[in-house]
């Protein structure tokens, strides 16, 4: 092998776990290994991958490190783990394994190859495809979904390329094709499909069907299909304008949001879904180093219609649900369903993975996207030039959707930048301030969401992070990759609307703040969260059987739970009595994707007191 144990396990403490070594310790399931087998004999160009066995996350630790914690009995697992890798799979798999001393105990490294494109994808048996199958994205194995299996079978043929039954080219809107031609001919005077009639050029454009050139399939649909044929065949493909007050879901049920459907021809949707966007946004204003009078900017246009024309170009037309946009007080949310073919690390670098190339390159050659694999880049630029934090993306492949935040809550106002000026000595960078002002608004920040805000590698905002906390402006929590800060006593000082709380002498309201299971008694934490809920809902609570197990039962008493407050994983699990790991995997991840919760903290999704809504627009 090429690595010793002693070179992984350096690897893993300077720089965590990666797309091609994962540690695996004494506790993990042998199901979790397999996963990370399959994932790396599938993930296309990795190569293969590490798994050391007998290493584990070090939770004392208050930066990612790892511990060597030992496989007790390596011939056992060597045969387990080779008979698994023989029988569990619809192909078999061939490992290599050594056993290695490190620290005074064994260790197994095990490499698994990347199989060969005809043998992909390697899947359960007993689970079936796609979601028996596994990849390597990032650190992390996913399942796999049908997106993924265009890629292992290298079909060129895309779904957009969908024949729709009965919609003909007479039921294409001319104005969309007018605005093709005004478009392309600015983009390029010259392009030969100027010269095309209306039907050649549908036909040129890929958007006809194949069998049927009379017929359009789902990119001609899509791009210059009139409203009516868009209502008739495919109603949930629009795109949701919704405008919320305040920060969060509807908080008074009085207020309601107001919503705005949008279908029609695409390229001339975006043109809409922008003005109508732009008609609500605020401005702000700048106050650059060496000028006091401020000046007023807003959101960068280009931003805006960059991150619009990408949702609507990359978005899945296999999901029959509409894109949404929604406008709070204080951000722009902007959620499409498909996940990102890109891993979320790899955002903004140079080259594009399209879901719909017929409909990305309709874009492309009217100048409404930008160049292939630089629109994230552009939109960070663009930011970063208006002094504005930089946008935060969220791939989600279990809920398949992608969602962009554009913060418009981090315009400066004259409180944040007195603020600021009480840290001039410490010389902070842009990056850090912003993080200051992040952690004001939402209360908490990770690595992740720095790294997004600032465009930076982990290693950077690590240290970045490390010294606002060395600098009291930032207090650490958790271990491990669970990490988190939140304001420093430094910065709670220099806040006048924040003044530092002694948790032991200032008990909190567990009306508005969810009080510590670990120090307060289970039995009496459910009692009083019992005290809070409607007499109809403590009824179905304590009808339940001991061991209840009807998701469908359960999902429809915590969306009751839930529309009184926010609740948080560990609290609907004391009200039900049951795991929480049940009530978060099982049961609110299951909610989240069909919409009917939504979190309290969607600007940072692993905020430590992170929370659920029931969605009342559902």
């Amino acid at each position: 092998m090429k690595f010793t144990a002693k070179e992984l396990f350096d690897l893993l403490n300077y720089q965590d776990e990666c797309s091609w070594i994962e540690a695996k310790g004494g506790s993990e399931s042998s199901h979790s290994v397999m996963e990370t087998v399959s994932a790396f004999s599938n993930e296309p160009g990795l190569g293969g991958g590490y798994i050391l066995m007998g290493v584990a996350i070090d939770e004392s630790s208050s930066s990612p490190a790892y511990k060597v914690v030992g496989v007790s009995d390596t011939d056992k697992f060597q045969k387990d783990f080779a008979t698994q890798c023989a029988g569990m799979f619809n192909t078999p798999v061939r490992p290599e394994l050594a056993i290695e001393k490190l620290g005074g105990k064994n260790v197994i490294i095990i490499w698994v190859y990347e199989v060969a494109t005809r043998q992909k994808p390697v899947y359960f048996k007993s689970e079936g495809l796609p979601m028996g199958a596994f990849r390597r994205i990032g650190s992390t194995d996913q399942r796999c979904t049908e997106d993924d299996l265009y890629v292992f079978y290298q079909d060129n043929t895309g779904f957009e390329q969908t024949p729709v039954k009965g919609i003909t080219i007479s039921q294409v809107d001319e104005q969309a094709i007018k605005r093709y031609r005004v478009l392309r001919e600015k983009a390029n005077p010259t392009a030969e499909e100027l010269a095309f009639d209306d039907t050649e050029l549908l036909q040129s454009l890929g958007c006809v069907d194949r069998e049927k050139p009379d017929e359009l399939n789902l990119a001609g649909l899509m791009l210059f299909g009139t409203s009516a044929a868009h209502r008739k065949t495919y109603p949930m493909l629009r795109v949701d304008y919704i405008r919320v007050p305040g920060n969060r879901w509807v908080e008074n049920p009085d207020d309601r949001f107001i919503s705005i459907d949008m279908r029609g021809p695409l390229i001339l949707l975006v043109y809409r879904l922008i003005d109508a966007i732009n008609a609500d946004l605020p401005r702000g204003f700048l106050l650059t180093d060496d000028n006091i009078q401020a000046t007023s900017v807003g959101l960068p246009m280009k931003v805006l219609r960059e991150a619009l024309v990408n949702a609507i170009m990359h978005r899945s037309y296999r999901e029959q649900r509409p894109t949404q946009v929604i406008r709070y007080d204080n951000r722009i949310e902007i959620t499409n369903p498909g996940f990102s073919l890109k891993p979320e690390d790899t955002l903004g670098q140079p080259g594009s993975e399209t879901r719909n190339p017929l409909i990305a390159s309709v874009f492309h050659d009217t100048n409404l996207a930008e160049t292939k694999g630089s629109g994230i880049r552009a939109m960070r630029r663009l930011m970063q030039e208006a002094h504005l934090v930089l946008p935060t993306f969220e791939s989600s492949r279990e809920n398949n959707e992608f969602t962009v935040r554009l913060l418009l809550h981090h315009f400066l106002d004259e409180k944040d930048i007195d603020w600021l000026n009480s840290f001039l000595s410490l010389d902070l960078n842009d990056a850090q301030k912003q993080a200051l002002i992040f952690v004001r608004e939402v209360g908490a920040i990770d690595n992740q969401t720095y790294r997004q805000m600032a465009d930076c590698d982990t290693l950077r905002a690590s240290s970045e992070l490390r010294m606002l906390k060395n600098s009291d402006l930032l207090k650490s929590k958790g271990k491990g990759k669970a990490t988190y800060y939140i304001a420093g006593l430094k910065a709670q000082s220099q806040d006048p609307n924040t003044q530092p709380q002694d948790p032991n002498t200032q008990p909190q309201d567990p009306n508005t703040q969810p009080q510590d299971p670990n120090t307060q008694p289970k039995e009496e934490k459910r009692l009083l969260l019992m005290s809070e809920l409607h007499k109809d809902i403590c009824v179905k609570v304590n009808n339940l059987k001991k061991r209840e197990n009807d998701p469908a039962k359960l999902t429809e008493i915590i969306k009751e739970i839930c529309s009184l407050r926010a609740y948080s994983s560990n609290e609907i699990s004391v009200i039900l009595n049951k795991r929480e790991d049940y009530i978060r995997k099982q049961l609110i991840r299951q909610m989240l994707k069909n919409k009917e919760l939504i979190f309290l903290y969607p600007e940072m999704i692993n905020h430590p007191e992170q929370a659920y809504l029931t969605n009342k627009a559902e």
